[in-house]
């Protein structure tokens, strides 16, 4: 009589060849696959949805903000004129920059803009013209930088002459909603930048036209930041219509 001893662990038949020994690691390997494909899916997602969110919040403060340090001029952006004629956007800057002068925030004015096609006068120039005659700031008070048919172009034009004159910091007069993309243009011209924004005009109306203004600008932000170009706001824009 034989005797067969089965020996620990030999009670299973050992595979074959053809046969695989674990097929876990290869559903386990595509399950990992696929978490990782929906965790980056979310991840770009959250990015997309989450980064407009976050500028369209940061202008919407900024807007509200009335930032005033003393500081070396204050800087007027420019806004349409009719044959140096500042336009009702315009003007209410630089009532607005005449208050912060008479306040003491800064001892000089910088206007800015240049001109359209077939137009006779810049914008710069229609607003220092207007600062020296109509409220009588002194002439050697008032700068006018007349460069630029958008906002980069101008501040460019700013940095520019601040490093000549050796200044550096302003306080921005424009429209609420454009205050947080001009303070980071300035910024990256090497101008200590604040924002005091007017609150007249026709970007402060309604509701419906403040959110399109901010949808506008977090495009505009977003633009310059990931791309360095510049959109020009709706106060830059010729209206079809001017004053008579």
């Amino acid at each position: 009589m034989t005797l067969e001893a089965e020996l620990p662990g030999t009670g299973e038949a050992e595979p074959s060849q053809g046969e695989s020994r674990d097929p876990a690691p290869r559903g386990g390997a595509r399950r990992q696959w696929l978490l990782w494909t929906v965790a980056v899916l979310l991840g770009i997602l959250a990015v997309v949805v989450l980064t407009p969110l976050t500028v369209g919040w940061r202008v919407w403060y900024q807007a509200r903000q009335d930032e005033t340090p003393k500081s070396d001029a204050i800087v007027v952006l420019g806004a349409a004129q009719y044959n140096g004629v500042p336009s009702p956007t315009l003007r209410w800057r630089l009532e607005h920059a005449v208050k912060l002068y008479r306040r003491g925030v800064a001892p000089a004015i910088v206007t800015v803009g240049g001109k359209q096609p077939g137009d006779n006068y810049t914008e710069a120039d229609a607003g220092r013209n207007w600062l020296i005659k109509e409220r009588q700031v002194p002439a050697d008070k008032v700068v006018a930088v007349p460069v630029g048919s958008d906002t980069l172009e101008s501040m460019q034009a700013v940095g520019a002459k601040f490093r000549e004159l050796k200044w550096h910091s302003a306080v921005l007069v424009t429209d609420p909603w454009h205050g947080l993309r001009s303070k980071k243009m300035a910024q990256d011209q090497g101008i200590k930048a604040a924002a005091s924004p007017t609150r007249s005009g026709p970007s402060v109306q309604t509701r419906d036209t403040q959110f399109h203004y901010i949808v506008r600008e977090t495009g505009g932000y977003l633009s310059y930041v990931l791309f360095g170009r510049s959109v020009r706001s709706p106060s830059e824009l010729r209206p079809s219509f001017s004053p008579r």
